[in-house]
């Protein structure tokens, strides 16, 4: 009898742990995001995998004049870079550079990251990123999120320098201010507006100052996929 009642109890216990939903269901821990990521994405940034080429052309005009422009030819996976210049087709690595094409290379990493800066809080992870405050806009007025990226003091080919990047509830970025070497005055503000979807990444291709008689801006602007090929 003392066998068949362990039996019993041993098949009840055995029975209950298989009901038990808790028993079965297994935890997904969910990472938060950082603001760096969130600000990311929301500009396509998951999409980034899927690109071959970026193309697009930089260049500031004001009232009374037209910028020449800089037209470059990105390609991200093989880290390559095709510059169109008044002497022609230039194209090197940016993997295996000599000392000719530094000049060049400091006008790319310039011209690609007012283009790209929703990506550069993800990809350049040597800078340092500030908590998140509420503040008002410096050309909108408007209340606004704030967080200040800073550069290193050693290395590339600004180091030292900070950008106060201003962005709404959606993680869209709106104002900026840039300040040389991170001095307390601000070397640089513009907006970031007039953005357009290139297959999914979104960029803003108009910086504006205060008063309207500075734009920094892009043109011919081109989001190439893999399977576009």
């Amino acid at each position: 009898m003392k066998s068949l009642y362990l039996g019993l109890i041993c098949l009840l216990l055995v029975s209950s742990c298989k009901s038990d939903p808790k028993q079965t269901s297994l935890k997904v821990d969910t990472k938060e995001l950082s603001i760096a990521e969130k600000i990311a994405n929301a500009h396509g940034f998951e999409q980034w995998k899927n690109v071959s080429e970026v193309k697009f052309t930089f260049q500031v005009d004001t009232d009374s004049r037209r910028g020449k422009g800089r037209s470059w030819s990105w390609y991200p996976k093989s880290d390559e870079v095709l510059f169109e210049s008044l002497h022609g087709e230039q194209r090197y690595s940016r993997k295996h550079m000599d000392s000719t094409q530094i000049a060049n290379d400091r006008g790319f990493i310039n011209d690609k990251f007012w283009l790209l800066v929703p990506f550069q809080l993800v990809w350049d992870t040597s800078a340092r990123i500030s908590e998140t405050t509420k503040a008002q806009a410096p050309i909108s007025k408007t209340e606004l999120n704030r967080i200040t990226l800073t550069y290193s003091n050693e290395g590339g080919y600004t180091p030292g320098d900070a950008y106060d990047i201003f962005y709404d509830e959606q993680f869209i970025i709106r104002e900026w201010t840039y300040r040389k070497g991170n001095s307390p005055e601000p070397s640089l503000t513009t907006t970031f507006e007039n953005y357009k979807d290139y297959n999914g990444i979104k960029i803003a291709t108009d910086h504006k100052q205060e008063g309207g008689q500075w734009n920094l801006n892009f043109t011919d602007v081109s989001i190439t996929l893999d399977d576009q090929k």
